[in-house]
């Protein structure tokens, strides 16, 4: 096509048959049908030559319009396909497509302040839990539909307390702001058949809703999902993190530095910048902050230790055998009795099977156990025993 286009153009120059075969370096009779013509050479496609595969194509074709999905091991059985199987697998791969039925996708539009698309991501290798080990810690990743400003908190565990309590730090800390509604998948911790009673609660104090995207059907939460694998490819490949919270450092800084402020490859726009657009038409938080993390009640035990993910932490010994209550959220980890009074708090260890242990609780349990151990004294006012009846009796 090329010599074509250069003998035409040659020609338009004044050049002679002779010279343009020179100049192009073919014969004059190419020359001169590529000037007859008026349009380019078509090349005529060689036809596939059968073989092995193309004399058993018609019944893996029947094979295939009763059960696409079938595994090519077992058509080849049927057929009794005798060859490679490679090469089986080879061209049942380029046919298979035009037997399964086809799954249109609409093309969404979404509206600003309209939704938060919210996913869980675990990167590959885990992260330190400070303890020199790698743990898979879940990241929580939320993205606003309309300008595609995106946050991110590392959890310690999927359960609801947990994701409830990243879902308001990053509404509180990031956003600033509440959508009409808050778009998950079926995690177990958001509910499965229903929502959760902690998330409808979260739900009520917002004054948004929290809905589930349809089963088998990726394409409702793609935005996020691609923001997952963003972070897959972009943020977490090659980094190295002392612990979550230096995890948590590097991700904000590098979702506001960089992924905030790069220009849309779809949008053509920084979502920072849509995203002042977007946040003007959400609505503000609400005036009471709502109850997130973990909520537990126990009788406290004789080792006055309680459990928060395999974690425990020590309690005012004093309150052995009285009901508290545990509350965990990202930060820290309480404990409190029926009248609110605080017997213990920590931060909350993300290590596995770690004990934490206030001084102040070691030695006021050393104190109980030596003042049970003393020696219970005599009052000095016992009453003594008159010996002198018996000497009357014996008269």
């Amino acid at each position: 096509m090329e010599n074509w286009a250069q003998i035409r153009i040659l020609r338009k120059e004044g050049l002679s048959i002779r010279k343009i075969a020179s100049t192009v370096g073919c014969a004059k009779k190419t020359v001169e049908r590529a000037l007859a013509s008026n349009t380019p050479p078509a090349y005529q496609q060689r036809e596939s030559q059968a073989n092995a595969f193309t004399r058993v194509e018609p019944r893996v074709r029947q094979i295939l319009q009763a059960t696409p999905d079938l595994a090519a091991t077992v058509i080849a059985q049927r057929i009794g396909w005798q060859g490679s199987m490679s090469w089986f697998r080879e061209n049942l791969r380029k046919i298979r497509p035009e037997y399964k039925p086809h799954d249109p996708v609409d093309i969404l539009k979404h509206l600003p302040g309209e939704q938060i698309q919210c996913d869980l991501m675990f990167p590959a290798g885990g992260i330190n839990d400070g303890y020199s080990t790698p743990a898979a810690f879940p990241v929580l990743v939320m993205v606003a539909s309309y300008s595609r400003f995106m946050a991110a908190r590392v959890l310690p565990t999927k359960t609801t307390g947990d994701l409830v309590a990243g879902m308001w730090h990053l509404l509180e800390h990031h956003f600033q702001a509440v959508p009409q509604h808050l778009l998950w998948d079926h995690e177990s911790g958001i509910g499965q058949k229903r929502l959760t009673d902690q998330v409808v609660s979260f739900s009520g104090t917002l004054g948004t809703r929290v809905k589930q995207a349809p089963p088998r059907d990726p394409e409702t939460k793609g935005i996020v999902e691609r923001h997952n694998r963003y972070l897959e490819t972009s943020f977490f490949p090659g980094r190295h993190f002392d612990d979550p919270h230096d995890a948590q450092s590097q991700l904000d800084e590098w979702i506001e530095q960089v992924a905030n402020r790069r220009k849309h490859a779809t949008l053509k726009e920084r979502p920072v910048d849509r995203w002042e657009i977007e946040r003007e038409a959400m609505r503000g938080l609400p005036p009471c902050a709502p109850t997130v993390g973990l909520h537990t009640q126990l009788r406290l035990p004789r080792n006055y230790y309680v459990t928060v993910d395999t974690n425990r932490y020590s309690v005012n010994p004093k309150a052995i055998g009285r009901l508290v209550t545990v509350k965990a959220d990202l930060e820290t980890v309480r404990v409190v009795d029926n009248t609110s009074l605080v017997l213990a708090t920590h931060a909350r260890n993300w290590g596995r099977n770690q004990v934490i242990t206030d001084a102040k609780h070691l030695e006021m349990a050393k104190c109980m156990r030596q003042e049970l151990a003393r020696p219970v004294q005599l009052s000095q006012g016992v009453e003594q025993a008159d010996l002198s009846v018996y000497d009357g009796l014996t008269r």
